[in-house]
């Protein structure tokens, strides 16, 4: 009696669940599941303006960036004392190495929380004692990013960037993100002027919603080492060849993309034609308590949805090493270890 053929899909879904691999676009606040925010606003006493997790849970319903940040900001009102951002920080971390994460340089937004009277320290000093726990208990190389929100005044991150100075060595680069329509990356070019003769690695926001415009800007003007999201890029044959000549990664994101609705379909989504152009185009979570799938969830609904490869998958996979801000050493590491998972 011979054995039923395994399901090929069956096969590929399985070597992208235990390929190694990098995640470089995950706020982590939006990482906040409803279970958690219940249990931490119990904990601290504060007020929620929904019935239960179910009924929050009901609420992820966006029709674009905007009507998801609300709720967003929402949740994040729970978050109070350092415990809380280490037990936020060190849920996501267990969910990556659970999807065999071995490196993930995770964002933060402080002015969501200094707005609210949480000092800059409790921030910091909570997520970052979760990034210490990660190497030593998960064998998870993790590492913090300060985003600065766009729809704020560039004055605005100037003064972030003062209050986090003191704390410097706990966060090795600074982003920008939140509303991206109506507020172009140049909006921030003295601040990111700035961080960029302080030493930090600098990436942004752009060509999620916003035109290619803000990708060229984001390169030219903020002189970012990466773009986050950068999807519209395909728009522009020009841009598109500077992202693949200069080895510009992009932290796509498709299953935000989707419930965004930047794509109408998965099945519509570019990723494919990023890498086919030959761009460091890589594969993240976002906010995935919010969009609907962790890192593991983005890979496997995508590759169903549009019919990519293993030869993807690899491709996907020595892409988030590589854009990364690891040391070469440590890349060299991690890219053994990629073609350890595919020798087969």
């Amino acid at each position: 009696m011979t054995s039923p053929k395994a399901d090929p899909f069956e096969s590929l879904v399985s070597l992208l669940r235990r390929m190694p691999k990098a995640e470089l676009h995950m706020h982590i606040e939006g990482s906040l599941e409803p279970e958690l925010i219940f249990a931490l606003a119990q904990r601290n006493g504060v007020a929620l303006p929904y019935a239960g997790v179910e009924q929050l849970r009901s609420a992820y319903a966006f029709t674009n960036l905007q009507s998801f940040l609300d709720i967003y900001y929402a949740g994040a009102s729970v978050l109070l004392k350092e415990q809380d951002f280490y037990d936020m920080a060190w849920a996501y971390l267990l969910r990556a190495q659970a999807d065999n994460v071995l490196h993930t340089e995770m964002f933060f937004d402080p002015q969501t929380h200094t707005a609210r009277g949480v000092g800059m320290d409790v921030v910091i000093n909570g997520l970052h004692r979760a990034c210490v726990d990660a190497q030593t208990q998960l064998g998870i190389n993790a590492s913090l990013i300060l985003c600065f929100l766009r729809h704020l005044s560039e004055q605005e991150a100037f003064e972030t960037l003062e209050q986090a100075l003191p704390y410097r060595d706990k966060f090795i680069g600074v982003g920008l993100d939140s509303s991206e329509v109506g507020h172009p990356p140049e909006k921030f070019a003295k601040v990111f002027a700035r961080c960029r003769e302080l030493g930090f690695h600098l990436v942004a926001h752009a060509g999620e919603e916003g035109p290619p415009a803000y990708v060229w800007t984001a390169l030219d003007v903020l002189k970012v080492q990466r773009i986050d999201h950068g999807v519209q890029s395909t728009k522009d044959a020009l841009l598109m060849q500077r992202l693949a000549q200069d080895r510009i990664a992009l932290t796509v994101c498709p299953l935000s993309n989707l419930k965004l609705c930047v794509f109408p379909r998965l099945a519509d989504h570019n990723l494919g034609a990023l890498l086919d152009a030959g761009l460091v185009a890589t594969v993240n979570s976002d906010d995935p308590a919010y969009f609907g799938g962790y890192i593991n969830e983005n890979f496997t609904q995508t590759f169903a949805a549009t019919g990519l490869t293993a030869q993807h998958a690899y491709q996907l996979a020595c892409n988030s090493f590589e854009a990364s801000f690891a040391d070469a050493s440590a890349k060299r590491a991690y890219r053994d270890r990629v073609d350890a998972a595919f020798a087969f």
